[in-house]
């Protein structure tokens, strides 16, 4: 029986950058109910940290001093919900719900198999590629506040942009309903697999990363403002960006997280100087002081 409620656990192993320190504890929820408990008992003020495949954190060498909810392998009920809806629980990985979408002959979300996360942190920044965002297709949702109390609601509770929503202050996504489109399953693969080979073709997927590190400008692309300052393949210990695509920063072997938050701030500084553009991270830094 696996233990669901850990002390001092480094977090690198759960990081796709593969970086950070130890967070105070990390607890693994069988089941809402036992979430729910779980939430009432702990005291108020403990700082709580939702992971699922952490693949858009940055936790610092010093760690989180607060409590993980990690659902990854956890909460992953994936079902369907109607003739052209699906619902998932937060800890579903995105490719999986890709995938499962596709299967059920229901078109939409195939853009969400590149994706390396779960549903949960998906929903929290309004995911996206390929011209498309996940909260295009949310018809509810169901948000968890930190007592423990359920809540379902539309988009129409939340203020949506571009890889960011607004209006869930200290309360998560649970799980959510998509209303989808009827499609051939065929196509929806063939549209996953073309996805899938072009992310293979433009993106650095052979080193830890957190994907794209910063947001793109309106009107332009952070990985072009990267590039043309000059910046591929600057590097601070074994952080580097990407030569294959500037707007990622790669641990090439043992990367700490304050060398990858330095070269952070180095192309955030050398952008600005080249373009005036100062770029807005996409990654979200856990543990920092500032």
């Amino acid at each position: 029986m696996k233990v669901e409620l850990a002390h001092s656990v480094p977090l690198a192993p759960y990081t796709s950058w593969r970086v950070g320190g130890a967070a105070r504890s990390l607890y693994r929820p069988p089941d809402v109910a036992s979430l729910q408990a779980f939430l009432q008992r702990l005291d108020p003020a403990e700082p709580l940290l939702w992971l699922g495949l952490g693949s858009n954190l940055l936790v610092s060498d010093a760690g989180f001093s607060g409590t993980v909810i990690h659902t990854r392998g956890r909460l992953n009920a994936l079902e369907r919900a109607g003739p052209r809806n699906v619902r998932a629980q937060c800890g579903v990985s995105c490719a999986k719900l890709a995938r499962f979408a596709a299967d059920a002959g229901l078109t939409g979300l195939e853009f969400l198999a590149g994706i390396p996360g779960t549903l949960g942190g998906a929903l929290a920044m309004n995911a996206g590629a390929h011209g498309h965002a996940i909260w295009d297709f949310v018809q509810r949702v169901q948000v968890l506040d930190r007592r423990g109390n359920l809540k379902t609601c539309g988009p129409e509770c939340f203020r949506i942009g571009y890889r960011q929503v607004e209006g869930l202050e200290e309360a998560w996504f649970l799980g959510a309903e998509f209303r989808l489109s009827p499609g051939a399953p065929d196509q929806s693969r063939a549209r996953i697999r073309t996805y899938l080979a072009r992310r293979r073709r433009t993106q650095p997927l052979h080193l830890p990363s957190c994907g794209s590190v910063f947001r793109n400008p309106s009107g332009d692309y952070a990985a072009r403002l990267i590039e043309a300052a000059g910046l591929k393949g600057m590097r601070i210990g074994d952080a580097v960006v990407s030569e294959k695509h500037a707007n990622f920063i790669l641990n090439q072997g043992r990367a700490k997280a304050s060398e990858i938050r330095q070269l952070i701030e180095r192309v955030r500084a050398r952008v600005a100087a080249h373009s005036g553009i100062w770029l807005s991270l996409e990654v979200k830094p856990v543990g920092w002081e500032d």
